[in-house]
């Protein structure tokens, strides 16, 4: 007698495994989604590794909007526009704060 049949996944688990997919930017195996012990086996593996995208670490190079909207605030306040280019790089928004804080 073969005790080894398969449990479903949970929803749960589904959608965190489809969450850290797309995390991950890999794929979640049709045949992994069947069974919820080797689901959670790949969860873990996928917890483990680091975002494909690193988001706001070292690969996004957009302001935050803390950033935004302090240099809006000074905008206001001096009377001038917050010139484009600083909503594409955060080096140049800290900057442009910098050179207009009251």
């Amino acid at each position: 007698m073969d005790n080894s049949f398969a449990i479903p996944a949970t929803p749960r688990q589904i959608s965190y495994a489809r969450a850290l997919a797309l995390r991950n930017q890999t794929v979640l195996p049709w045949d992994v989604q069947q069974d919820r012990r080797s689901l959670s086996t790949w969860i873990d593996a996928q917890s483990k590794l680091a975002p494909a995208s690193a988001g706001s670490a070292a690969g996004d190079t957009r302001p935050s909007s803390k950033q935004v909207a302090f240099a809006e605030k000074l905008a206001r306040i001096k009377r001038r526009a917050v010139p484009d280019e600083c909503f594409r790089d955060k080096g140049l928004m800290s900057k442009w704060i910098n050179g207009n804080r009251p």
